[in-house]
């Protein structure tokens, strides 16, 4: 990678992994429910989840998605699953019994780090990543740049919807505020769809 790529790179990560998206909103939930202690599984779950999914498709599998349109729609079609299940899970009134309420949990390191692989902002972000950004000749050391920057880019950006959730937890206790909030997130979750269908 020559050295002038890595501003234009930098921007890039800092775009697209800090602006709206699946991850980011469903951190931004979880801190406002269970604050950021409790988010950290989740946060390291994307973490880790996108720079795996980032060398599966640096070796190949962006390819075999290509050659094979029917895989890349089953992904889809998983993902949408998978976020109107998340959507729902907001949107329901949450149980007004307090030791019921602390058995309610934000998604686990691995469900967090395996949704990537359903997540359509992560595969066009990563695919766009290393067409954009990796040259032939020293091809898994771009790649090796890539998740380098990603992750300590990427580790501090989701953290902060999950912080900015927690500064809006004190607020969002104040009538049934947490619950209209909780159907925003829903709404804008189903949203984030969108360009899957496109």
């Amino acid at each position: 990678m020559n050295p002038e790529q890595i501003l234009p790179l930098i921007a890039f990560v800092f775009v697209m992994v800090g602006t709206p998206g699946p991850n980011n909103l469903m951190l931004l939930s979880a801190g406002a429910n269970f604050g950021f202690r409790r988010s950290v599984p989740h946060i390291l779950g994307i973490s880790v989840g996108c720079q795996v999914l980032l060398f599966a498709i640096a070796l190949g599998l962006g390819q075999l998605l290509a050659a094979y349109p029917s895989l890349a729609i089953a992904l889809k079609v998983m993902g949408g699953l998978f976020l109107i299940y998340m959507a729902v899970q907001l949107a329901r009134p949450k149980p007004a019994k307090l030791e019921t309420v602390k058995e309610l949990k934000p998604l686990t390191f691995w469900q967090a780090a395996l949704f990537q692989w359903v997540n359509p902002k992560a595969w066009l972000m990563l695919i766009a990543v290393i067409a954009t950004f990796t040259h032939r000749e020293s091809f898994f050391l771009n790649v090796s740049v890539i998740a380098v920057i990603f992750f300590f880019m990427g580790l501090p950006l989701i953290s902060a919807w999950n912080i900015g959730g927690v500064a809006l937890k004190g607020w969002l206790q104040i009538g049934r505020r947490l619950q209209y909030f909780n159907y925003l997130m829903a709404v804008l979750l189903l949203l984030s769809m969108y360009p899957m269908m496109v």
